[in-house]
């Protein structure tokens, strides 16, 4: 069997399933090991506990799927035609979601593709071992990538490619052939520190190193709780994830726009206002978010998100209004609509000028003068 033409065949075949790009590696991370060890034991990675288990099979992927010594790793761009990115920052009314989730969830779409090629491999090969992974598995999918020569590892984390920036996912292909590897791609970062200096909460710490519990992505995707009132101002407008990192990258200048009609923006998004999208019931936030990566996040997490985001907008009666008609529903909510309310009123000179109903003025009351919040 001629291994380097089927290793050049596996790329075209790759891209005719629609992925921009494939790359081979092999199965050596224990470099990786004292890194994410190193990040844990800082608590970097937050409420994140599945970052702590399983570390054996990040660092040995032969574990994980016997007798694979090979991986395929490709890349599928995803930036959306209507990306509105400038729109929805500046607009402080408008809730911002991150690029990558404006779609349908691409978990589904790249596992199946990578199940195409491994099918497409086997017919040439008549048997091979394989089984494709995205995100479905402790595996360290950049360091992965990036040893099979998709891009370098950026200062935010991120794999960033010259070509195409960092708009882009990854997905792995485990396969048993002692295919030819490729050759990783130096780092072309050099003094830039554009990523580190735009960080609305300052989560990026050094070359490579995220500190979750800062980061805006962790916070309104990962986790769970009550959001630490010193970084709630930071978050801005951002709801779902923040792509601060991406959008002051040079090298992002140069991505081309994604192919895959799926990660285009989904009609639910047209309307990005925070009161309504906030006045969703939970009904109409799973009917809306089908087939979203949004969706696993749950109605109240994404509640919490958008009264931060309405605490940080410019004030309106509006908000005073959205906020009292979620009161009350859950102890989470309450403590981010208590500083909401702070904030929103903090920017009235004298309420008492405003027309506002008897219930909004009893909220602002309380508000103003730290009475318990069921005063």
């Amino acid at each position: 069997m001629d291994l380097d033409k089927l290793a050049s065949d596996i790329k075209v075949w790759a891209q005719e399933l629609g992925f921009q790009k494939a790359g081979i590696s092999d199965i050596d991370l224990l470099d990786q090991e004292a890194i994410l060890k190193q990040w844990l034991e800082a608590g970097y990675h937050g409420d994140m506990a599945w970052m702590e288990t399983h570390q054996d099979l990040r660092i040995h992927p032969d574990k994980l799927h016997p007798n694979t010594c090979r991986i395929i790793s490709v890349r599928m761009d995803y930036l959306p035609e209507e990306a509105g990115f400038a729109s929805n920052l500046e607009n402080q009314h408008a809730g911002y979601i991150s690029r990558y989730a404006l779609g349908r969830d691409y978990h589904k779409l790249i596992r199946n593709q990578l199940k195409k090629l491994g099918q497409r491999i086997e017919k040439e090969v008549s048997e091979l071992g394989y089984r494709p992974f995205v995100d479905s598995a402790p595996v360290l999918e950049r360091p992965i990538a990036e040893k099979a020569g998709l891009g370098w590892t950026g200062k935010h984390s991120l794999l960033l490619d010259k070509n195409a920036g960092s708009w882009f996912f990854l997905g792995e292909l485990f396969v048993d052939l002692p295919l030819p590897v490729d050759t990783p791609l130096e780092n072309q970062c050099g003094k830039c520190s554009a990523c580190i200096t735009s960080c609305p909460t300052g989560a990026i710490l050094e070359n490579g190193v995220v500190d979750a519990r800062r980061c805006i992505s962790y916070l309104t995707i990962e986790y769970k709780g009550v959001i630490p009132e010193s970084l709630r101002a930071a978050m801005g407008n951002r709801i779902y994830g923040c792509d601060d990192c991406q959008l002051v990258c040079p090298w992002n200048r140069f991505a081309e726009l994604g192919q895959q009609p799926d990660f285009q923006r989904r009609q639910a998004f047209n309307d990005t206002d925070l009161c309504v999208l906030l006045n969703w019931d939970e009904t109409t936030f799973l009917k809306n978010m089908e087939g979203s990566a949004i969706r696993r996040i749950g109605h109240e997490q994404w509640q919490r998100n958008i009264i931060i985001a309405i605490g940080n907008a410019p004030y309106s009666l509006r908000y005073i209004d959205a906020l009292e008609q979620v009161q009350g529903q859950s102890v989470l909510l309450d403590e981010h609509i208590h500083w909401a309310l702070q904030q929103q009123t903090s920017q009235l000179p004298n309420f008492s000028d405003h027309t506002l109903t008897s219930k909004n003025q009893r909220l602002i009351r309380i508000v103003q003068k730290g009475l318990p919040r069921d005063a």
